[in-house]
């Protein structure tokens, strides 16, 4: 192609170029003032500022992350870098309902945000009050104008988050009591509707059994979009339909018929139009295989020509692992007698020990562990068939102790440790030994795996932390999964859950898993990170065409081939936070991360101007 006659800030010579078209090809590309002015073969070096040589690298668009709850962090740390690191150019944020657009929202005591975030996304409140001392807007429109002067690093993409919507509207406490009148609904859907024709990218909802508030009296309780009914819901989503923005939402998990009726909100075909609709997330968990079918025969029918739907759940690159600190994990929310224990301040260990001394608790904890795990009944043929009703399945060979104070066990299972304990009740012998002083000191009542899981959680409380992975084990089922063209990758959860995830680098082990197979099935992940994720979310981006937005980075084919993210997991301490965070470390991987025409990552640093000065844009839709 004919080369303009400006110069180059910045040109990539002899780039193995993936466009996120499905073509691959070796080119040189030409960036001046932010945009992509040239590619093609071998472009004039005289007219470039500084050249970059990308002989045997990938080059590809800035990848996108469209399930992030970094919202807070933008507040505190705009640079965004655990994500920036990994090649992420644009992140989406206000997912599950939660998000800044109306403010703190405090009245009173109340203290939304904080009571919100605190649970639903593991955040410690310090850092949340922090986040939330900073708000000075108090509506929609005025929230785009503060993230339009952030220095702020990736490109944002901002969803108006439900419950919040219900705060603003009904308040704190009618917005988890009662429905809202006629009046207020007609309210919310003109905040709504108002907020997407300014170019909010589209509306979150939430309705997984997982979620709940974070303050008294109301720790019982889930999070306002929780209370909404179907009527609230449809009239809402009419707006998202007609503005042609887009539905994030989560499935009532517990219901079939629920999550039917909810989705097919999606249709063309009962509706005026489709619905862009996309729900977390396409799992195959380990002990309930039917979940993920569920999910792909879902997804066949709304998106059947004869429903005429426009449907897409997010499937995770990676194994669904968890770290948990003591009773502090995700995964407690979800039953009963764990989730008491987290309806605790993390920095209450008095009041969890409390709890965990009460008789009545305990006996009730045991019931809850062992159930289905002995005698010929429903609940142990639901277990041996991988079947069960929660996502955590309570095997202790699938929990392993990360941190301990008792530094032996660090490594080992659940499992483990109780058969040692168990040989060491059975033997009867003088204690020889600094684990076996241990034991007779502290574990000398436990009688079962339930006593034994519980003792645990007294002792080391927040002091010890384990993990378990309760999905895409199956390393095969896993890439199916994400190269299925009815599922779109996401659910990476950046920006929550402090210590217990880190798939900050999913959009990284996406583009592994895909290279297996070769360069066609490479570009097409690479299409799907980038430019299928900007057009569902209806905003610019995702290409390296001339004329956009120069957001691309590099990628060493090698290291990405050879990477490997659960070992490159480690805990570090975030400043910003004041607090340590699960992070990923893909070194090597990434050579380069230009956003907006600026070099922001290169060579395992980051530039100086990343978070002192605006790179990244706020990305509106249809702007």
């Amino acid at each position: 192609m004919e080369e303009p006659l400006v110069g180059y800030d910045y040109l990539i010579q002899n780039a193995k170029v993936f466009d996120g078209s499905l073509k691959v090809q070796f080119q040189d590309i030409a960036i001046a003032a932010g945009r992509i002015v040239a590619r093609g073969s071998n472009l004039d070096v005289e007219k470039a500022s500084q050249v970059i040589d990308a002989n045997g690298l990938l080059a590809m668009p800035g990848l996108f992350d469209i399930h992030t709850h970094y919202d807070l962090e933008l507040e505190i740390d705009s640079r965004i870098p655990e994500s920036v690191r990994h090649g992420t150019t644009s992140v989406v944020i206000a997912n599950c309902s939660l998000g800044l657009a109306f403010g703190n929202q405090r009245v009173g005591s109340s203290d939304p945000i904080v009571d919100c975030y605190a649970r639903v996304e593991n955040l410690p409140k310090s850092v949340l009050k922090r986040c939330t001392d900073k708000v000075t807007w108090n509506n929609p429109k005025e929230y785009l104008e503060h993230l339009n002067e952030r220095p702020i690093g990736p490109n944002v993409i901002p969803m108006i988050p439900h419950s919040m919507l219900r705060i603003e509207v009904m308040g704190f406490e009618a917005s988890i009591n009662r429905d809202p009148t006629k009046s207020e609904l007609d309210t919310m859907y003109k905040l709504l509707d108002d907020s997407l024709k300014f170019g909010y990218a589209g509306f979150s909802t939430d309705a997984l059994p997982f979620h709940y508030l974070s303050n008294q009296p109301n720790c019982h309780k889930t999070i306002p979009t929780q209370f909404a009914k179907y009527k609230e819901i449809k009239k809402l989503t009419n707006s998202v339909r007609e503005n042609g923005a887009i539905w994030q939402a989560t499935p009532p998990k517990d219901s079939v018929l629920g999550i039917i009726k909810t989705f097919m909100l999606t249709s063309g075909r009962f509706f005026s139009k489709p619905l862009k609709t996309t729900v977390v997330a396409a799992l195959d968990v380990t002990n309930n295989f039917r979940l993920l079918r569920l999910s792909i025969l879902l997804s066949k029918i709304l998106n059947s020509k004869l429903l005429n739907g426009d449907f897409h759940m997010q499937a995770l690159s990676s194994p669904f692992k968890i770290w948990s600190d003591g009773p502090i994990t995700p995964l407690a929310e979800e039953i009963l007698e764990l989730r008491l224990l987290n309806e605790f301040d993390l920095e209450d260990k008095k009041g969890r020990l409390k709890l965990l001394d009460d008789p009545e608790y305990i006996s009730r904890f045991k019931k809850m562990w062992l159930k289905g795990k002995s005698g010929f009944n429903i609940a142990r043929l639901k277990r041996k068939l991988n079947l069960e009703d929660y996502a955590f399945n309570r095997s202790m060979d699938d929990m392993f102790i990360e941190r301990c104070p008792f530094k032996s066990w660090e490594g080992h299972s659940f499992t483990h440790i109780f058969e040692r304990l168990m040989s060491f009740q059975e033997a009867s012998s003088e204690t020889n030994s600094v684990e076996q002083e241990f034991f007779a000191e502290n574990f000398s009542e436990v009688k079962d795996e339930a006593d034994f899981v519980l003792q645990m959680l007294r002792i080391f409380d927040l002091e010890l932390s384990w993990s378990t992975v309760t999905a895409n084990r199956n390393a095969k089922t896993t890439r199916k999964t994400l190269m299925n063209p009815l599922f779109i990758p996401g659910f990476n959860d950046s920006g929550a859950h402090l210590t217990n995830m880190a798939f900050y680098d999913g959009n990284l082990v996406a583009l592994q898993t895909a290279m297996q197979s070769g360069d066609k099935d490479l570009a097409y992940m690479v299409r799907r990170l980038t430019k299928d994720a900007a057009d569902l979310f209806g905003v610019s981006g995702g290409s390296i065409e001339v004329g956009e937005q120069a957001d691309l980075i590099l990628i060493n084919p090698e290291k990405l081939h050879k990477y490997d993210s659960q070992a490159n997991i480690q805990r570090v301490y975030r400043k910003e936070f004041d607090s340590e965070q699960l992070v990923n470390r893909s070194n090597g991987v990434v050579p380069m991360v230009m956003i907006n025409g600026e070099v922001v990552w290169r060579n395992d640093e980051f530039s100086e101007t990343l978070g002192k000065t605006k790179v990244g844009h706020l990305k509106l839709r249809n702007s």
